[in-house]
């Protein structure tokens, strides 16, 4: 009563509502954020956030590739580009400029024994002008500098520029990834030519590669609503009612982005799936209104009438799967990184839009538009068939076959057998990348093929695992530390994953001899700490990203081979097990920083979250749904076929080559969020039916012709829908348009 007796000023709220959130949503921006994608709260990322401002050198940073494609880089007119690439990098906000590395800065230094002593200065000749004398002068620094496989490409063909990236730009804002990385395809673009190749790779990139791809994205979120309006269109027959169910679908959609942008969200191209996920809900949801609805017009009540009749009967229903979907989806805020829990959150959000703009919305504007009486008397008409088995009705009484013992027991033995097979593919599921490169994108995307370039052509790749020694001030130079430090680095060299590590050890090693004429003899850590500072004070003034102002913060650098979960979990043991026994008062050894360190860790976090997740989400599930249902035998019926599911889904993700990660763990929470508003809106009825005194078979029979045609028609709806997901340009989009 209180709903229909006032349903104008309901329709009318709604009006102004949307109006106003139209225009926030308008106003939401497209972004991400390198810190929300790993877990904040974890020790080890904890070590790299305290330490972050003494590893400028190592942190978040792009990596910018310039290649000669007609000579090698002792060329005038190459190096007169790759000043000006340097130079527009330099400028670019968000740049840490005093960390930026490249032939043409003065934090790239070579140095050599001489008669005289230790002598040194920048690669890039002071007096450089292009002449002859000056290219074999920058010639022999490159050698001397021993920066050939880092900085300069094995064959001497390319030269790399290391831009660290500022955690916010001068004006004091966070980052802005896309507009960032739209900056550096306008340096590509303006430096790029048929004799010089570009090559970008760096999280930045990554993450402004895949907010470009939003814009596709958006399309084939219009195609899926296509999609689903043609589809319904073909159900109902009547054009009124499939506009209003999809308006009403998007509606909701409209008002989550406009509560995200109050809410001082962003839209990232991890949280892109909520969109559509609460447009596939509220479609779910109002095509159950419609139809019991039109049935009841079809039946000769008035649309008035039926629209009241509908939201009597499918009210309570509704209500508890969408809370059901909330409850689901709120478990995502378990897993310990923000950019999971913000998702969460705005999908939690999403879920309780539908409860205003599907639950009562819809069945108001129906009572006042209602459905086509042709479509209705068609609806009736097909209804009746169908329980005299004609038509679809052999469809219907086909699956009424299995409330028989034999073909009930059959069909017990098949799932147990498929959810058997699938749980044990799913042991397979591994944790993080499976592959080179990034794998959000396609392997043929010129990130990709960027990354490829680099690994082949240069003897350190741009996977960084780092472990942060920390000493009291002034202690990075004392003798233990730096022989402890060399004997993690040597643990570190024996993995095969690891194909360099870069320590201060290692420079003070070539220090000590260069003070004693070059002797091999000194290549050695002097035990004498007046020798041991000698050393010590040239190298951190040649690579003082190897240590803070303080010398306390010193790294051990190790360069992998890959980024695979089975390279990081290797490498980080390493490092915990080195820790655990060399740990002192002053002295310590923190794992971990760099790009490889930081996603070691949030593959710990992941692997540990998905157990956590499923067993959180599925009792919450099974608790609803038996407040809901009142019989333990229901909501076995309802979650059984949910968890056969979830093991299905992961062992399609290791059938596919999809490993568990952050941009995959929340479709496996969201298929049971789904699923489980088909099994309540299904169950409902055949529980009614039931305990009205109907036997199991015709029970099932009506909740079928009631419901359950709907639900079947939602999901193949949805699922045509989203297969075109297939087609993105974003690989983890199309994964999860596989996966759902």
């Amino acid at each position: 009563r209180l709903v229909f007796n006032h349903r104008l000023w309901v329709v009318l709220l709604c009006t102004a509502v949307s109006v106003f959130l139209g225009f926030e949503a308008a106003k939401l921006q497209v972004n991400a954020s390198f810190e929300k994608t790993i877990p904040q709260s974890h020790p080890y990322i904890r070590n790299y956030l305290d330490n972050r401002k003494d590893l400028a050198g190592i942190s978040n940073s792009v990596r910018v590739v310039v290649e000669n494609k007609r000579g090698d880089i002792f060329d005038p007119a190459y190096l007169a580009t790759l000043a000006k690439i340097n130079d527009a990098l330099f400028l670019l906000p968000g740049t840490e400029r005093a960390w930026l590395k490249s032939l043409w800065t003065p934090l790239v230094r070579w140095s050599e024994v001489t008669e005289e002593g230790l002598q040194g200065g920048p690669v890039m000749p002071d007096d450089y002008d292009g002449s002859a004398r000056s290219i074999e002068q920058l010639r022999l620094n490159v050698g001397r500098a021993g920066i050939t496989g880092s900085l300069v490409a094995n064959d001497l063909r390319s030269s790399m520029i290391v831009v660290p990236l500022a955690e916010k730009t001068e004006d004091g804002r966070p980052l802005d990834y896309a507009a960032y990385s739209r900056a550096l395809e306008q340096v590509r673009a303006k430096f790029e030519t048929p004799d010089v190749r570009i090559g970008i790779v760096g999280f930045a990139k990554l993450a402004g590669d895949l907010i470009h791809g939003l814009s596709q994205v958006m399309l084939f979120f219009g195609a899926a609503a296509a999609i689903a309006a043609l589809i319904i269109l073909a159900y109902t027959r009547c054009w009124r009612s499939t506009l209003l169910l999809v308006a009403s679908a998007l509606l909701g959609v409209v008002w989550l982005l406009g509560l995200m942008r109050l809410l001082g969200f962003v839209l990232d191209p991890y949280s892109i799936l909520v969109p559509f996920l609460i447009f596939s809900i509220g479609l779910s949801h109002g095509a159950q209104k419609m139809n019991g609805i039109m049935q009841d017009i079809g039946r000769g009540t008035h649309k008035y009438v039926a629209a009241r009749y509908t939201f009597r009967r499918l009210f309570l229903a509704g209500l508890t799967a969408l809370l059901t979907n909330v409850v689901g989806f709120a478990v995502l805020m378990v897993i310990d990184i923000p950019v999971i829990r913000e998702l969460a959150l705005a999908t939690s959000i999403g879920v309780c839009i539908l409860i205003f703009t599907k639950l009562l919305l819809v069945p108001v504007l129906l009572s006042y538009i209602g459905v086509s009486p042709a479509a209705a008397r068609r609806s009736l008409r097909e209804d009746a068939d169908a329980s005299r088995g004609k038509g679809f009705g052999r469809v219907w009484d086909g699956l009424n076959r299995f409330t028989e013992r034999r073909w009930a027991t059959g069909a017990v033995i098949g799932a147990a057998l498929l959810g058997a097979a699938g749980f044990a593919v799913s042991l397979k599921l591994a944790i993080g990348d499976l592959d080179a490169g990034a794998p959000e994108l396609r392997p043929d995307s010129r990130y990709n093929r960027d990354s490829a370039f680099i690994t082949a052509n240069y003897g350190l790749s741009s996977d960084l695992f780092a472990i942060v020694v920390k000493t009291p001030p002034g202690g990075c130079d004392k003798a233990g530390a730096l022989l402890e430090s060399d004997r993690l680095a040597w643990a570190l060299r024996q993995d095969p994953g690891v194909q360099d590590v870069m320590s201060l050890p290692d420079l003070v090693r070539r220090y000590t001899a260069g003070g004693f004429e070059g002797s091999p003899k000194w290549m050695t850590l002097p035990r004498s700490q007046t020798l041991a500072n000698l050393a010590v004070r040239p190298a951190l003034m040649n690579n003082p990203e190897l240590s803070n102002a303080g010398c306390a913060v010193t790294p051990v650098i190790a360069y992998l081979a890959d980024h695979k979960a089975e390279t990081l979990t290797r490498v980080l043991r390493i490092a915990e097990d080195f820790a655990a026994h060399h740990d002192t008062r002053d002295l310590r050894f923190l794992p971990a920083a760099g790009s490889a360190g930081i996603e070691a860790v949030t593959n710990i976090v992941v692997k540990q979250a998905n157990a956590t997740m499923l067993i959180v989400l599925y009792g919450a599930v099974t608790l609803l749904c038996f407040i809901t249902f009142r019989s333990w035998r229901a909501v076995i019926v309802a979650l059984v076929p949910l968890v056969i599911t979830s093991f299905l889904c992961e062992a399609l993700m290791v059938a596919l080559g999809i490993g568990v990660k952050v941009a995959t763990l929340p479709v496996i929470a969201l298929g049971v969020g789904v699923g489980v508003d088909y099994a309540l809106y299904l169950l409902s009825v055949q529980l009614a039916q039931q305990r009205a005194g109907a036997s199991l078979a015709l029970a099932y029979k009506r909740a079928v012709l009631f419901t359950g045609k709907v639900v079947a028609l939602v999901g193949l709806t949805l699922a045509a829908g989203v297969v075109t997901w297939a087609w993105s340009p974003i690989k983890f989009q199309a994964d999860m348009g596989i996966l759902l």
